[in-house]
């Protein structure tokens, strides 16, 4: 069971004063551990490709992050940047003021720039930011996700003023439906709460607390 875990977690440094040697022992860990990614901001992503290679360990990025305001035309530039360094899954933060203001068109373009220009090259999970969205506006998203071609929804940046919770996990997967992933992150901290997140449809989890999560502790990181 630990080892299946391990393979839904992406293990994560993404607070900006990261350094060089937390990120070589994040990849050592995940190597040990088996996680299923390192989750890392873009200016690692080569580093990472390089200390990963020749394992099962994926290498993802974060696109957008942690805002979500900058236009489509940079997230798209983004994403292949990423890619080129050796990015194979990215998670890229919506135009939360655009969903806010019942902007649909926009968001929907914000999310299809990712998505086509991660195609064929790299799994797309969409960051709704569900902490500061109302259930109408979460499924919005979810919905445009979808429509844009997304292979996963993602709940929270880990920066915001919340993170993942299980009523939103559960919405997440009932507008989604059974055939893309959803990703829990921000505050997922042990095991009772991963496995709280996988019953109500997690199929990914997102946190610096992997080791924690897989050998049964507790961790009172953020994200």
């Amino acid at each position: 069971m630990t080892e299946n875990m391990a393979k839904m977690i992406d293990h994560t440094a993404l607070k900006p004063d990261t350094t060089k040697a937390q990120i070589e022992k994040l990849c050592e860990e995940a190597k040990e551990y088996q996680f299923a990614s390192v989750c890392v901001n873009p200016t690692w992503v080569e580093t990472c490709a390089r200390l990963l290679e020749g394992t099962d360990v994926k290498v993802c990025t974060v696109i957008g992050f942690p805002l979500g305001a900058s236009t489509p035309e940079t997230k798209a530039f983004e994403t292949k940047d990423a890619i080129e360094k050796g990015a194979a899954e990215v998670d890229m933060v919506i135009n939360i003021g655009a969903l806010k203001d019942g902007d649909a068109e926009l968001v929907e373009k914000d999310i299809r720039a990712v998505t086509e220009a991660a195609k064929g090259k790299a799994l797309t999970k969409v960051i709704i930011e569900t902490c500061l969205l109302t259930d109408e506006e979460k499924t919005l998203a979810c919905e445009l996700s979808v429509k844009a071609g997304a292979d996963f929804v993602k709940t929270s940046t880990g920066f915001s003023t919340g993170g993942a919770t299980v009523e939103d996990i559960r919405l997440m997967r009932k507008t989604v439906g059974p055939d893309l992933g959803v990703k829990a992150s921000g505050g997922v901290r042990d095991r009772a709460g991963a496995d709280l997140m996988i019953e109500a449809g997690a199929t990914r989890i997102g946190a610096s607390a992997g080791i924690s999560i897989v050998s049964g502790g507790s961790s009172q990181s953020d994200y």
